[in-house]
């Protein structure tokens, strides 16, 4: 039987990797045979998730401190990255931040590491990937999004996350159609509420019976219910889609 979505052999860059969605992303890339960057600031993680990986999987992995609000600090990654696999085809670009604050109460301080982290370091992080994916003429580019790039939440403010996730949606569609026609697809990813160590930090009782009132699952994600997107739009399975959210939500966005 043919694996459509066929990612071994190949060389992965997962940011904001020490943890939730993109340690998850990692192992299951590396179960598939694709060698793995994993890059976060906590490198002393990534440490550990590098050793796990490669006993585990046999592929190889490299572990890059990289905090994608340092410009300076994303190039060393990406040169460190191409220096180690020789070429980067598939971006994780998974790094991000948040806060439930209502907008009177948000100090400039928050809103801008809010953005810095979830919009800024998303373009800073493609733009450096991009010079090397633009020179091999091939390239999958996945941005995580949330279905926050679409709507908002009722009841928890949201005003930074989702103005952050909604920004990273219009970026993938420039970003596309600029890289077209470079072998380069980009897409974003837009999971519903998973969780994670960044929704445990805004997660209260009107957090979570928003979940149950909204939508139509009534429930979080599981663990592993990301990665067959996820999957398709790494692998040439998705070699003519570009531009798109696909979101993994239970639904929330259909009612």
């Amino acid at each position: 039987m043919k694996n459509y979505f066929d990612v071994s052999g190949k060389y992965a860059l997962i940011t904001g990797a020490s943890s939730g969605l993109g340690k998850q992303f990692a192992e299951c890339l590396a179960e598939q045979g694709c060698n793995v960057a994993i890059a976060a600031r906590r490198y002393e993680r990534l440490v550990e998730t590098k050793k796990y990986l490669e006993d585990k999987y046999g592929v190889k992995v490299v572990a890059v401190r990289c905090d994608v609000t340092d410009t300076a600090s994303i190039k060393e990654m990406v040169d460190t990255v191409v220096k180690e696999f020789g070429r980067i085809d598939i971006l994780i670009n998974n790094a991000a931040a948040g806060f439930a604050t209502p907008v009177l109460e948000c100090d400039d301080e928050t809103w801008q590491r809010t953005i810095n982290t979830n919009v800024n370091g998303v373009f800073f992080v493609a733009r450096e990937v991009g010079r090397v994916m633009v020179q091999q003429h091939y390239g999958k580019i996945i941005n995580i999004g949330s279905f926050h790039c679409v709507v908002t939440m009722n009841g928890v403010p949201r005003s930074g996350y989702s103005t952050a996730k909604g920004a990273v949606y219009m970026m993938t569609k420039a970003l596309a159609a600029e890289w077209a026609k470079d072998g380069i697809t980009v897409n974003t990813l837009g999971p519903g509420y998973f969780k994670s160590e960044m929704a445990d930090k805004v997660t209260n009782k009107s957090y979570d019976d928003g979940i149950r009132n909204n939508c139509p699952m009534g429930r979080r994600g599981n663990p592993g219910e990301l990665n067959g997107a996820m999957l398709y739009l790494a692998s040439d399975a998705s070699s003519y889609t570009t531009g798109q959210l696909l979101l993994v939500d239970s639904g929330w966005t259909i009612v």
